[in-house]
């Protein structure tokens, strides 16, 4: 088996990525879909988010209102570092059981948002990052997801830079680029990560590349 840890600047179009990987075969485990799962009514997770935050947080139905959180959280590191800390715990445990389930010469990638803000690299055998200048990522919010300027820009602030991204790939993908030229990157990319996934299989452990 080999992780792959795959991030990207909000806006970077890692969504994209994610979908040209799992065409190709990839096994795709989305920290995203999961930090909903872990805050759904009724669990734990939400109880832990309503104690820190107050039961303003809550939509009519009981369920999380994530645009309201959102507001408060990505204007204050703070409180979304205290976010941060009840969802990743509960985020990880669920990821590591879905992995545990893949096939062993399976190439499981992790969407992971929040990978280089919570030094994650050294979870995965390969970190790879979607990479898009500032400029496509804002005019990708408030163009593609009609978000409002100043939100997209508050959004991108709360995340790492774009240089401490690019510090910890061991792959980048750049999607400043038509989406055509994307497939082919993603393509070869895919091509190189089964290489060393089975290479990773047949090598003793203690001994993969």
């Amino acid at each position: 088996m080999l992780t792959v840890g795959l991030t990207g600047g909000i806006g970077a179009g890692k969504s994209e990525v994610s979908r040209l990987l799992v065409d190709c075969g990839a096994v795709l485990i989305d920290a995203d879909r999961i930090a909903r799962e872990v805050v759904a009514p009724g669990t734990p997770g939400l109880a832990a988010v309503v104690e820190a935050f107050g039961q303003d947080v809550l939509a009519d139905d009981g369920s999380l209102d994530r645009s309201k959180l959102g507001s408060i959280v990505f204007a204050d590191p703070d409180k979304l570092a205290v976010l941060n800390s009840i969802v990743h715990p509960l985020v990880g445990a669920r990821s590591r059981a879905l992995e545990s389930a893949a096939a062993e010469d399976a190439v499981v990638v992790h969407d992971v948002p929040l990978l280089a803000e919570n030094s994650l690299k050294p979870l995965y055998d390969v970190v790879v990052v979607v990479d898009a200048s500032p400029e496509t990522q804002l005019d990708r919010l408030v163009r593609l997801r009609g978000m409002a300027e100043e939100d997209a820009r508050a959004r991108m602030a709360a995340q790492a830079t774009r240089e401490k991204r690019l510090a910890i790939a061991d792959v980048v993908i750049d999607n400043d680029v038509p989406l055509e030229d994307l497939r082919r990157r993603v393509r070869d990319v895919w091509a190189d990560l089964v290489r060393k996934a089975h290479t990773a299989h047949v090598l003793p452990q203690g001994h993969q590349e």
